[in-house]
């Protein structure tokens, strides 16, 4: 008696994998991944941390405060360009009058 289904899942062979990725290297050591661990070694730091997280209710301060994040932002950002902009200035005005 046959059906009109399709047949299940069939099994493929297994595929080796190379060994750089059945082993992969491990993670590099950043600065941030050091103080991580320093707090986490100390007890009174971890239990201080997780106060906070608690606190905040683990939430970034961007994701609660997104208009004030905005307003930062576009007044750093331009802040920065400004500066940018004038310091470009600056040195053409600089290296064409033979200053530089």
């Amino acid at each position: 008696m046959t059906t009109d289904r399709p047949p299940g899942h069939e099994h493929r062979a297994r595929v080796d994998l190379p060994d750089w990725m059945r082993h992969p290297t491990p993670k590099r050591r950043t600065p941030a991944r050091y103080v991580d661990d320093l707090i986490e070694a100390w007890p009174a730091l971890r239990a201080a941390r997780r106060a906070v997280w608690h606190w905040r209710g683990r939430r970034r301060w961007s994701q609660s405060h997104p208009n004030i994040v905005a307003v930062l932002s576009f007044v750093v950002a331009a802040i920065l360009g400004t500066a940018l902009l004038t310091g470009t200035y600056y040195l053409l005005a600089l290296a064409a009058s033979g200053g530089y």
